[in-house]
Parts: C-alpha cells; structure tokens; sequence
C-alpha cells in the first residue's frame, strides 16, 4: 500500500498542520472525510448523535470546528487552538477534517485518551463532480479576502476543471492518498469507515452503527427526532445552518453550496466521460495500489 500524502498546496485558508496542535480529550470524534465525499451530512449525523436529536444551533460549523480552517488572512492557528481547547469540557466534542494520517495525528485505541475517527469515503469521480461546483459557489467576497483568482479554482466545465485544477494540481490524491493513508487502519477498534453509497442506501441502518460505534444509545424518543433531522429533506429546509456562515470574516458561499443533490451514481450527469474516469482510476491506482482498497471505494458494501 503507497502511503501517498494529500497534496500540500491547498487554497490558503486551510492549514493542515493546525490539527498537530491539538490537545485531544478522551471521547473526542473525528469526522475524516475527503472532499465533497458527504462532510456536512456526516458531521450533523453525529452532531445529532451526540445531542439526542436537536435543532437548536444555527450553524454546524459552530457545533462542529473543522480543525484546519483560518476563517480570515490575519487569524493564526493558535486562534483556532484556543477556540477549541475552549469547548466545554463536559460533554463530548467532534471535529472535521479532510485529511488523514499522519497529518491527522492518529491516537491508538488502549492509549490514555479514546479518540473515535468516522471515516467517510465517496465514489471518486461523484466526489470530483461535486467538487467543481461547490467551489463556483464560493463568493466572490471570500476569494477577495484571500487575494486568489476565481479564475485559479473554477473551470465553465468538467472537463476543463480536471484537466487544468485536478490533474495539474496533482488533485488525485486528497481522494486515493486519503484512502492510502486510512486503508491499514479499516479494522482499528476506534475507527469506522461508512461509504456513501451505502449510507444513502440505508440512512438508518447506517446512523444506528455510527451511534453503536460511538457508545451512544438514544431512547425511542430521540431516535425518530435523529432520523428527521439527518434527512436529506431536513437538511434541504434548513439549509442556512449547513453553509458555514459564522466560520469566516466574510461569506464563504453562496447559498446552496453545501448541500446540492444529495444523490449517488449520476457523475455522468454531472459531466464524467469515460475518457477522464478511466484517467482518474489509473492515477488513483498508482496513489493507492491495492486493488481491494479501490474497488471498495469505488462501490461500497462490505470491508474486504
């Protein structure tokens, strides 16, 4: 198994290196996801887990920090650290991050402190398809900010974008690199993975094993809250809580950024030919090269 990093030259608002900081505390959750692979919808699954079924916040960001994120040029990593060692201490916290390890620090089960680390992956060429419109809904106010070109990041068309931002960027690898590095680990006590697909498949089959994972039995009153809440209908109807609006100094996106279709198996549509899905599959095998690692993340279903 290669173990290929997720590239580092990532837009400037994301500073991976934040999270080697952190001072972890026992029952912490890690939301580890790759881009556009079902981020939001996961960290309120979780959010919900953890609270019994609630809808008294008013931004998932706020509830859940993603622990590489600057939310303007002049914040520093240790604003972030502060912010988090500052989270109540008597209740159980969850982050999201997009990457894995050993950038994402991983704490063993056994040690002193029991991190749990969701692990969440997508069909590369559905994530990839997503990926070229959410960051079109990027405000044009947030790539001021930042000083980077709209023009740096966004293509009229797929092809385009995979051509000139993926495969220049060498972008293949925040998706097999991720899977590389979370492979050997699939069967750690303290790690999950869920697919996607199979999270769409079977909602609630799937949020009944993150909460069995995570020591979490909620009541037959809070489970029909949980399932509502985590719907993909719920979400849609409440989607300014889901579009990070108090993470930055500025809007980072337009509205209807985060959450789009909610779908699986329509890349086609979304403009994947054969010719760029057969390239991305034979870069990803030479990413990430076993073979049962990418089948499954290709489709799901059972851990090989």
């Amino acid at each position: 198994m290669n173990q290929t990093p997720q590239p580092s030259g990532g837009p400037p608002w994301i500073d991976p290196d934040i999270q080697q900081h952190i001072h972890w505390r026992d029952g912490d959750v890690v939301i580890s996801v790759p881009p556009k692979s079902g981020t939001t919808w996961t960290m309120n699954i979780v959010h919900q887990l953890l609270r019994g079924g609630t809808r008294a916040f008013d931004d998932i960001y706020a509830e859940v920090p993603w622990i590489e994120f600057l939310g303007h040029p002049e914040q520093s990593p240790r604003e972030v650290l502060d912010r988090v060692e500052a989270m109540p201490a008597d209740r159980r916290r969850a982050f999201k991050t997009h990457s894995a390890p050993p950038t994402l620090p991983f704490l063993p089960a056994g040690t002193d402190r029991t991190v749990k680390y969701v692990v969440i992956f997508r069909n590369p060429e559905e994530a990839l398809v997503s990926f070229r419109p959410f960051l079109e809904k990027h405000s044009d106010a947030w790539y001021a900010l930042w000083q980077v070109p709209r023009e740096a990041l966004c293509r009229p068309d797929f092809p385009s974008f995979y051509n000139e931002v993926v495969d220049s960027h060498g972008l293949q690898g925040a998706f097999f690199g991720f899977l590389a590095a979370w492979w050997p680990l699939r069967r750690a006590p303290n790690v999950l993975f869920l697919h996607f697909s199979d999270m769409k498949r079977d909602h609630e089959g799937s949020i009944r094993r993150l909460a069995a994972f995570l020591g979490i039995r909620p009541d037959d009153r809070q489970w029909p809250v949980i399932l509502e809440h985590t719907s993909f209908d719920w979400m849609k109807r409440h989607e300014a809580r889901f579009e990070a609006r108090s993470a930055g100094k500025v809007p980072i996106l337009d509205s209807g950024a985060m959450i789009r279709r909610g779908e699986a198996g329509h890349a086609r549509d979304d403009g994947m030919t054969p010719e760029i899905a057969a390239h991305l599959r034979a870069r990803g095998q030479q990413i990430c090269d076993d073979a049962e690692a990418i089948d499954w993340f290709y489709r799901g279903g059972p851990l090989p």
